[in-house]
């Protein structure tokens, strides 16, 4: 069993900046790809970025360029650091790791709000 736990999140203006971490409950050395994703209210939930374990990223359109993704195995925390935030990029974000046993574990999300 994994467990996540996102923080960082909050109401910032438009061209601020968070950074979103997400603190895993086990080594993640192994756990080859981990991602940040996000929900905005009606819409369906999207990739914004995702690490491999061998330093590959990816990003979607709308945020690259802004955000980046990191990952510390010494802490077992990935990180999304935003920054130029928009208004639309208010949503709930959630992070999820893929483990190499199978399946995917998500966490419980945690509240981006822009203001313009």
């Amino acid at each position: 069993q994994v467990q996540l736990q996102e923080s960082g999140g909050g109401l910032v203006q438009a061209g601020g900046s968070l950074r979103l971490s997400c603190v895993i409950s086990r080594s993640i050395v192994s756990i080859r790809t981990m991602g940040w994703y996000r929900q905005a209210p009606g819409m369906q939930r999207e990739l914004v970025a995702t690490t491999t374990s061998d330093g590959i990223t990816n990003y979607a359109d709308s945020v690259k360029g802004r955000f980046t993704i990191s990952r510390d195995n010494g802490k077992n925390t990935v990180y999304l650091q935003m920054n130029s935030l928009k208004p639309e990029d208010t949503a709930v974000y959630y992070c999820k790791v893929q483990p190499p046993w199978g399946g995917a574990y998500w966490g419980q999300g945690t509240q981006v709000t822009v203001s313009s």
